[in-house]
């Protein structure tokens, strides 16, 4: 019943999963794998729906879903780490079953991505529903505007944008139905009350100059979630892995090593 999920294992030691964000696929971690790889035995999957996992026709597309089918393709034990949409998935994956995690990393990511008020920064509803009435009628374009808006502000947005595009399109894409269904799941999956219920050892990154995920949006999180770590890499937007990989990469390693 279930589409086999993509991945890619490479290095040795500890596991180590990383999963990317909405329209993309694994080669996103490109910029920092023989990093990863000198930390553990990393590997790399493409979310259900997204590069070389189909999504399985006989399923709704939900979160509850989406969330199922990637558990399925972990390691029994891991560190997990999620980028953007992945971290809202990699987040649920740890509340939904901690026992198969050492730790939580997630990376430019939110419980709840929208803003919302009296006092939450985040994207404002109006864009994520922009580029859904766009998806049908131009998917490619919007893709590329939505990535372009996950660069803004970086001091290399030209470079980082041409490198994602470059990793986006080595793959198939996804479906209209698939993406558009991740723009959902973005505007409405709100995770802020769990929070609290995360027991393994929790690291947050976030780019300072982030225009989808304000960094604004950090002290918000470290109320919820006070037993959390969190970095804020300062010459950053919405993917600090490509835009500062070393600084993002000695975060993270150190996090890992020690904690493991």
């Amino acid at each position: 019943m279930v589409a086999k999920v993509w991945s890619q294992v490479s290095g040795s030691g500890t596991d180590i999963v990383v999963l990317h964000g909405w329209g993309l696929n694994a080669n996103i971690w490109t910029p920092v794998l023989p990093a990863l790889e000198a930390v553990g035995r990393v590997t790399r999957i493409d979310l259900p729906g997204y590069g070389e996992s189909p999504w399985p026709q006989e399923l709704p597309l939900n979160f509850a879903n989406l969330c199922d089918l990637t558990l399925q393709a972990l390691p029994e034990r891991c560190h997990l780490v999620g980028w953007s949409l992945g971290g809202l998935v990699a987040t649920q994956l740890a509340l939904q079953a901690p026992q198969r995690f050492h730790s939580l990393t997630t990376v430019a990511s939110s419980p709840y991505f929208p803003a919302a008020a009296p006092d939450w920064p985040g994207i404002e509803p109006a864009i994520l529903t922009q580029f859904g009435k766009q998806l049908s009628k131009d998917f490619r374009r919007t893709v590329e505007r939505f990535l372009a808006l996950q660069s803004l502000g970086s001091p290399h947005a030209k470079q980082d944008v041409k490198m994602i595009k470059e990793w986006l399109f080595s793959k198939p894409m996804a479906e209209v139905s698939v993406l558009d269904a991740g723009l959902d799941m973005l505007a409405s999956v709100d995770l802020r009350a769990e929070l609290a219920r995360l027991s393994m050892p929790f690291l947050r990154i976030y780019g300072r100059l982030d225009a989808l995920v304000p960094s604004k949006v950090v002290p918000r999180v470290d109320a919820l979630t006070p037993q959390s770590e969190s970095y804020i890499a300062p010459q950053c937007s919405h993917a600090p892995f490509i835009s500062d990989p070393e600084a993002f990469m000695q975060a993270l390693a150190n996090f890992i090593r020690r904690v493991d």
